[in-house]
Order: structure tokens, then sequence, then C-alpha cells
């Protein structure tokens, strides 16, 4: 499933607020855009035609909820990046950053962290304790 960007603005906001009225995602996400309300609605019937999120009536009135988690939408996001840029590789990617931004310490110290944690899942694999 492909989220647009201006989607992902709506997805954001009940990801981050909970099930929301249209009137509640209009105020959230419209008003910062400079969306009209219209807009905002055009893209809560897209999301809802591509399942990514659901309507329902209830007290409060007609709520809509994200049937996707964020990990998952960032997950996928970021498969497709390295997928489509970097022929699937991870390396090329972090070489990038590297090369045109420069990483902070704290950076650094991270993908340090993150690549001795993934060392040690893979001996762990190796010795079959993993």
């Amino acid at each position: 499933m492909r989220i647009s960007g201006a989607e992902s603005q709506i997805m954001e906001a009940l990801w981050r607020l909970g099930p929301l009225t249209a009137d509640g995602v209009v105020a959230e996400v419209g008003e910062a855009q400079g969306w009209a309300p219209g807009t905002v609605k055009t893209l809560i019937t897209r999301l809802l035609k591509k399942k990514a999120i659901e309507g329902a009536r209830e007290p409060g009135g007609y709520l809509y909820r994200p049937l996707i988690t964020r990990t998952s939408y960032v997950q996928s996001e970021s498969q497709s990046l390295v997928d489509r840029l970097f022929a699937g590789e991870v390396a090329p990617l972090v070489a990038n950053f590297a090369e045109h931004r420069a990483l902070t310490p704290k950076d650094i110290q991270h993908l340090k962290t993150l690549i001795a944690a993934l060392e040690e899942d893979q001996g762990d694999e190796e010795s079959g304790g993993g």
C-alpha cells in the first residue's frame, strides 16, 4: 500500500491522537497545512479506500482510526526507499548520509551500538543460541 505524503499527515494525526472525527482531523492537520476541509475529507476517503484507516459511528460522532501501525508503515516505507534507491542494500544508504550530511558524534555512536547489537545477534544465531 502506498500512502502519499499528504495522506501520511492524516495518518500521523491519527497515530498521535487516536480516533478523530473528520472535523478533528481538519482542525489538527488541515489548518496546519493550509488545506480546506474538503481536501482533508478527500484524503480521508482515499485512506478508507486503501484500508489504511476505518471509520465507525460512535457516541462521540463518526470516528476514524488507523488500521496499520506507524511501526509497520515506517518499516514498509524504509524498505521501499532502500529497494528503490539502493538496490535493497542498507550500507550504501548509510554511506550516502555520511558523505552528504555530516553525521554527528551522537549519530555515529548510535550506528556503532546498532552494529554491535546486530553482530551479537548474528553470533547468537550462528552458535545456535538465537
